[in-house]
């Protein structure tokens, strides 16, 4: 019987998933995960009045730089070549929070599932790390994959 684990070798031990024979396919993954806020601190970055600058500027920038170096953070992930990374932002006035949503595609022999998850975690831990002065009880959660499309396995949407 083969480990659902793909990670683990016959022998349970860690290991990089050989992808050599894996055909190469167009592949998109999209996740997303959200910050909750004091209203104070939300108008802020609203504003643009953070003393350390755009906020979701520079949170765009690390989901960005992220994604490039997922292989780099996650210990079993392939260096992958990105083909497009787009980080969008929904300001959710009434309950004082930004959710961030970052697709990632490539063409290639592994999913972009990985990237597009690094992407939204830095992106948000980027946002408290500019805010953390004025709210340090800022709450991260639901980083979560919502798709991804591509590979022998085809296509996966998360259940709404």
């Amino acid at each position: 019987m083969t480990n659902p684990l793909t990670h683990f070798d016959q022998n349970g031990q860690a290991h990089m998933v050989d992808i050599g024979e894996k055909a190469e396919t167009h592949r998109i993954a999209i996740a997303t995960g959200h910050i909750s806020m004091l209203p104070s601190t939300l108008a802020l970055i609203q504003t643009g009045n953070s003393k350390k600058g755009d906020v979701l500027g520079i949170a765009r920038i690390a989901a960005i730089q992220a994604a490039k170096k997922t292989s780099d953070l996650i210990p079993l992930c392939h260096p992958i070549s990105l083909t497009r990374i787009a980080v969008s932002f929904d300001v959710n006035e009434a309950s004082s929070s930004i959710s961030c949503a970052v697709t990632t595609e490539t063409y290639g022999k592994t999913g972009v599932e990985m990237e597009a998850l690094t992407a939204v975690s830095a992106c948000l831990l980027t946002v408290y790390d500019m805010c953390k002065a004025v709210d340090r009880g800022m709450t991260i959660s639901e980083i979560k994959l919502l798709e991804k499309h591509g590979g022998k396995s085809g296509d996966w949407v998360a259940n709404k």
